[in-house]
């Protein structure tokens, strides 16, 4: 009986061993709690195991070690191990597997999840919160205001049927390009460009557009410019930078959201282009060459203009915001080239642009004759007159100003010219405007606008001493659409055709 005892036992314990090595996976083995495994499988099994009981060290262990290998899960693989360290409270390595998921595969949403509730409020955490969450701050919502002022005012100039179409299109181009720059600022700083992986480098395609379009803009105002297709050259460093920059455009989102966090896996800024350095020098390069240009315009146009007047105050105002934006992008250019992030010039430069955008908006409410490039008739005295009817200051000021616009301002070149737009220049009505006309200059309207046309071309004529001009040219210059009109016009004033004045020019010389 006491054998049969025995053998009862042993055999109790071979069964007792035999459910044991069932509930432990093949070809493992027990060394010091821990257990080393032979095929990967089971060392993920092993790894949930012990995550799901939070025995985290063990369970971070077998994870690492899975990653080293390789041909596993990796974004699942980080984000236990984030979570794994967040439950050992460790914050600097919760936060550093967490990022890199992130890389891996975007998905905000799993900084919700309660395994990071620990550390949750620790400054690495938050810090992460900030880098990748959208958000909006008072910088965002400030820039995004700024830019809707600029799209609104761009509708307000394109309505406004007083201010000529050339002058109107580059001005409202110019007003675009700011606020589609500014309103990009206000998606990166609030972390929606990971959102809306689309609007990388959107408006870096504008980057060469700002000196051309205010410089032809000046040109317009002062010189009273008329667009020519050679004005066309002005566009072609934009056309070629479309070149590099359209296959990019061209991308899927994954891919765009993959070069803006291969970026930032590198310490760099996620809204920038790889070609940084290049594109800063070069817009650099275009913003101080036409910024030359367009100072010689504003110089010229100061020696014009005496006295303080709206159109002067306009251009004055504009000139000295637009070369605070140089001055500005010219620090933050340096030190974005050099890997130097500044918060303060950061923003400088862009709050000169959005300076640009209020004033712009500001005077196309206020004052948007100023566009045009004239002066804003006011009759400060007689305000009760300036649509009605004329007295003699009232005539005289008129008068004054009409010279000016012809003059000064060559609104005859203006091949629409007609009196109901000059009536509007000067605020008055068209009858106002006729009978200045015929009592100040005892002709008509359009002997008027013939007389300057025709003086100016005689001037050209005579200046041309190596007769280099054609005819043709000189007609369209100084305003006529044909050349029979600009001959018939010129020998009435003259008794002599274009081709017979240009000949006799050397004894004029002479």
């Amino acid at each position: 009986m006491g054998h049969l005892k025995k053998l009862s036992f042993l055999l109790f314990l071979l069964a007792v061993l035999s459910v044991c090595g069932a509930i432990t996976p093949k070809h493992t083995v027990e060394k010091e709690n821990t257990i080393a495994l032979a095929f990967p499988q089971d060392s993920i099994r092993w790894a949930d195991y012990y995550y799901n009981i939070q025995r985290y060290e063990e369970a971070i262990s077998l994870f690492k070690s899975g990653l080293e290998q390789g041909g596993v899960d990796t974004p699942k693989f980080l984000k236990k191990l984030a979570l794994s360290e967040a439950g050992l409270r460790n914050t600097a390595n919760s936060v550093d597997y967490l990022e890199n998921y992130l890389f891996e595969e975007f998905d905000i949403d799993f900084f919700n999840h309660e395994g990071f509730d620990g550390i949750r409020e620790t400054d690495e955490f938050q810090a992460l919160l900030k880098k990748y969450r959208p958000k909006i701050s008072f910088w965002s919502f400030f820039y995004l205001f700024i830019a809707f002022i600029g799209f609104y005012t761009v509708l307000l100039l394109n309505f406004n049927k007083k201010i000529r179409l050339f002058a109107k299109l580059l001005i409202s181009g110019f007003i675009v390009i700011h606020s589609f720059f500014i309103f990009h600022i206000a998606l990166v700083i609030s972390n929606y460009q990971y959102e809306y992986p689309h609007s990388y480098l959107m408006s870096t395609c504008f980057s060469f557009l700002y000196g051309p379009l205010l410089y032809l803009y000046f040109k317009k105002i002062v010189r009273n410019h008329s667009f020519k297709y050679r004005d066309l050259l002005h566009i072609i460093p934009t056309l070629l930078f479309l070149v590099y920059i359209v296959p990019i455009y061209a991308q899927g989102a994954n891919e765009k959201l993959e070069m803006m966090l291969n970026r930032v896996r590198n310490g760099l800024n996620a809204s920038d282009s790889e070609q940084l350095v290049l594109i800063v020098i070069l817009k650099l390069a275009s913003l101080l060459i036409y910024g030359y240009f367009i100072r010689k315009l504003y110089l010229e146009s100061a020696e014009k203009t005496k006295g303080k007047t709206p159109i002067k105050a306009w251009q004055k105002n504009l000139y000295h915001i637009h070369f605070l934006y140089i001055a500005a992008y010219v620090v933050y250019g340096i030190l974005i080239s050099n890997s130097i992030l500044s918060g303060f010039f950061f923003h400088f430069q862009v709050g000169s642009m959005a300076l640009m955008v209020l004033y712009i908006g500001y005077s196309a409410n206020l004052q948007p004759q100023v566009f045009n490039g004239i002066l804003a008739y006011t009759n400060r005295f007689f305000p009760k007159y300036e649509k009605s009817g004329l007295t003699e200051s009232l005539s005289i000021e008129l008068k004054t100003h009409l010279e000016h616009l012809f003059q000064n301002e060559k609104i005859y070149k203006e091949n629409d010219i007609n009196l109901e737009m000059v009536a509007e220049r000067l605020n008055t009505s068209r009858h106002n405007a006729s009978q200045v006309i015929n009592e100040h200059f005892k002709m008509s309207f359009h002997e008027l606008v013939n007389k300057y046309r025709i003086d100016e071309a005689k001037k050209m004529l005579v200046n041309d001493k190596q007769r280099n001009l054609n005819i043709i040219d000189i007609a369209y210059e100084v305003g006529y659409n044909n050349k029979v009109t600009f001959n018939k016009a010129f020998k009435k004033e003259t008794e002599l055709t274009p081709s017979q004045f240009q000949r006799k020019v050397p004894q004029l010389h002479a």
